[in-house]
């Protein structure tokens, strides 16, 4: 026999029922919804088949998944998908992906495919998908610190954050570009994590050079994303010292926003502004745009490294 649990008719008393009966083997299959993805423990189960598989994340086909196999019987888990439809490229790699992860301790794996399937994110700006630097013990000794340093100097967290601020922003920038040192590249996980944190610690042009050097001789030629990822950090640098908070890049040209709308030297800008009429406008929310015709990422890049190169002159 079977029991459906899940779904919108099923109330919590009549889920915990249903789900006490499977776990009594008073039904051998349950039909469910993803609501079965994370708490449960049946010891007894040992088969899933997944309807659809194409239509979840990674994580919660991991997690689904670890609803099985959960004593010494060995279990089987069934991804299925429609064979008239032709799977997405990112479908097809997240089902390979989950097959092949099948040791102890795979999560970390996990959440490394995961970056490299949906890309790092906003890699050097403050909204990110994914942090790079590490944050266990390491970040907690130093909020301890601070608070520790605060209450010692009497000054509240309010007056330490808006210090911390000041000295610590970083710029959001977006140049329509793939930022990431592909698996193909870089083959080893622990290897490419540690790659990114020293990323993550670059400000001056010359540990980037130094940095590329380093990734030809042990890899070989840089590929386009990971050019990419190292032009960034140089657009980076060249954002703190404008003051430029935001970057929005795209073929047709650039808005740029200055760090809390403060220019460095506002009666300089105003000069700049009237001299480059017709090349960039000042819009009503303050941010600048500059219009352009950019067909490659690599004009893109060097068109916003040299238009930041000009603000900071002012």
């Amino acid at each position: 026999p079977r029991r459906p649990s899940g779904g919108q008719s099923a109330c919590a008393r009549d889920l915990e029922d249903r789900m006490t009966a499977f776990y009594e083997k008073q039904y051998d299959v349950l039909l469910a919804t993803n609501i079965i993805e994370s708490g449960i423990d049946v010891p007894s189960a040992n088969t899933m088949i997944v309807h659809r598989s194409d239509m979840f994340g990674l994580a919660q086909l991991y997690q689904i998944r670890g609803r099985i196999g959960r004593s010494k019987i060995r279990a089987y888990a069934y991804l299925t998908y429609q064979g008239n439809q032709r799977l997405s490229e990112t479908s097809m790699k997240r089902l390979e992906v989950i097959g092949q992860l099948d040791t102890l301790g795979a999560g970390f794996q996990l959440a490394s495919h995961d970056m490299d399937i949906r890309g790092a994110g906003n890699l050097v700006g403050e909204q990110q998908s994914g942090h790079i630097k590490e944050v266990g013990v390491e970040l907690y000794q130093q909020m301890l610190e601070e608070a520790v340093a605060a209450a010692r100097a009497g000054v509240n967290n309010e007056t330490i954050n808006d210090m911390k601020a000041a000295q610590e922003w970083s710029p959001n920038i977006n140049l329509g570009t793939s930022i990431m040192i592909p698996e193909t590249y870089v083959q080893d996980l622990s290897v490419r994590m540690g790659l990114y944190r020293r990323i993550a610690n670059i400000d001056e042009s010359a540990e980037i050079e130094s940095f590329a050097a380093e990734m030809i001789d042990r890899f070989g030629s840089l590929p386009d994303e990971v050019e990419n990822l190292l032009q960034l950090i140089t657009v980076k640098r060249l954002c703190k010292q404008a003051n430029i908070a935001s970057i929005d890049a795209g073929p047709k040209g650039v808005i740029m926003a200055f760090y809390k709308n403060e220019p460095h030297n506002p009666a300089a800008l105003m000069q700049y502004l009237q001299a480059k009429a017709g090349t960039v406008k000042l819009r009503p929310d303050q941010k600048l745009f500059f219009p352009r015709g950019w067909s490659s990422t690599d004009q893109r890049v060097k068109g916003v490294r040299n238009i930041l190169k000009e603000l900071i002159s002012l």
